[in-house]
C-alpha cells in the first residue's frame, strides 16, 4: 500500500491545500471589504473637498 514517505507528502499537501483555503477566505471575508470601505471613503472625502473648493471659488 502506502509508504509513510508519501503518506508524509500527502499529509504536507493537504496541509498546504487547506491554509490557502483558509487564507482566501480570510482575505475575501475581512480584507477587500475593508479596502473597499477605505476607498470609497477617500473618494467621497475628494468629492466633498473638490465642491468646497468650487464653492470657494464662486463667492470670490
Amino acid at each position: 500500500m502506502f509508504e509513510f514517505d508519501q503518506y508524509l507528502g500527502f499529509l504536507a499537501f493537504l496541509i498546504i491545500l487547506t491554509m490557502g483555503f483558509w487564507l482566501m477566505i480570510f482575505l475575501i471575508g475581512f480584507v477587500v471589504p475593508y479596502w473597499l470601505g477605505g476607498s470609497i471613503g477617500e473618494m467621497i472625502k475628494e468629492k466633498r473637498e473638490a465642491r468646497r473648493k468650487a464653492k470657494e471659488e464662486k463667492l470670490q
